[in-house]
């Protein structure tokens, strides 16, 4: 009979263990809520005497914890990018940081933004070089041209400044919200040009969140595809779902959301610039690449090369 015996187990015994960890999390709330606090005050306290440098010599006003808040956060962007968590003097020599105005908005709180364009740039350029030690501080170059032809060479220069045309303003335009058409136009240069091979691909976001979307392209390296450029913009919605069922039915391999592709697509991309990378398998970074076509009249092995991109940028 005492081998029948049962034994009842108390209730409070059979807790989920996932119940008592998340309990004891939400016990401590009260606790790390003020250390967030604490945290935020002395990191603003670190920023502060930063928004104190940036202050205006004209109406007292700083430039503010928050600006200079994610101005620190771009930088610390800007700084991983590089590979380096303190950048050394040699870095920040070859790669300067400055603030550059394009436009003034408000002065000593009141509202500039409907003032025509010239009386804006002209008192943005008194208040920049009247800060102490503002070599940090710039105003946008402007470009005056006397005629179409001249301002066409001006746009032509472009690519050796590294920016992506030339900006056309009326003298007397406001500073419109949104993208207002008429008083503003960039006028861009001519991008680069490649050929490239789709060889990876991954589900977008928002409304494309169940289509592939977004997409790496290789260039030839002997015989071997490298990637070298990703791209998400450039194709009508009918290319997309083309594209879309093409990956599907092509799936070499999965990566957790990456797909590696057969291929067999080729496309025209386009780009503002390019540099030498050693971060890149390829040896090539890329600026602002986006699909140009769809190249179904070209086979993958007249797609480009690693070596006609470093011809193409004289690299």
């Amino acid at each position: 009979m005492a081998a029948n015996q049962r034994h009842e187990i108390p209730g409070w015994l059979l807790i989920p263990v996932g119940v008592v960890v998340v309990s004891a999390l939400l016990l401590t709330v009260p606790l790390w809520i003020p250390l967030v606090f604490v945290w935020d005050a002395q990191y603003r306290r670190r920023l502060r005497p930063a928004a104190e440098a940036f202050r205006c010599s004209t109406c007292g006003s700083t430039l503010g914890t928050a600006a200079v808040r994610r101005a620190d956060e771009q930088w610390e962007a800007y700084v991983r990018e590089l590979g380096r968590k303190n950048p050394g003097k040699k870095v920040m020599g070859d790669s300067p940081v400055i603030f550059l105005a394009f436009d003034l908005l408000e002065v000593d709180g009141q509202d500039w933004r409907v003032r025509p364009l010239h009386e804006r740039r002209a008192r943005l350029s008194d208040i920049i070089h009247a800060i102490p030690g503002g070599s940090v501080f710039d105003t946008s170059s402007q470009v005056r041209a006397p005629s179409w032809d001249t301002l066409a060479i001006a746009r032509a220069k472009s690519r050796e400044m590294g920016t992506e045309g030339v900006m056309l303003k009326r003298r007397d335009s406001p500073y419109g919200v949104g993208r207002p058409r008429g008083d503003w136009w960039k006028w861009k240069i001519e991008p680069y040009t490649l050929d490239a091979v789709l060889i990876y691909a991954q589900k977008g976001h928002g409304k494309r969140a169940s289509l592939y979307t977004d997409y790496t392209f290789g260039l030839w390296k002997g015989e071997e595809l490298v990637p070298f450029a990703k791209a998400y913009s450039g194709l009508t919605d009918e290319e997309i779902r083309e594209v879309d069922n093409f990956i599907r039915r092509n799936t070499l391999e999965r990566f957790g959301p990456v797909r590696t592709v057969k291929p067999e697509l080729v496309f025209e991309l386009g780009f503002e610039g390019l540099q030498r990378s050693n971060r890149h398998k390829s040896g090539i970074a890329v600026r602002f690449p986006r699909m140009l076509r769809m190249r179904k009249d070209k086979p993958i092995a007249e797609a480009n090369t690693v070596e006609d991109a470093f011809q193409l940028a004289g690299l």
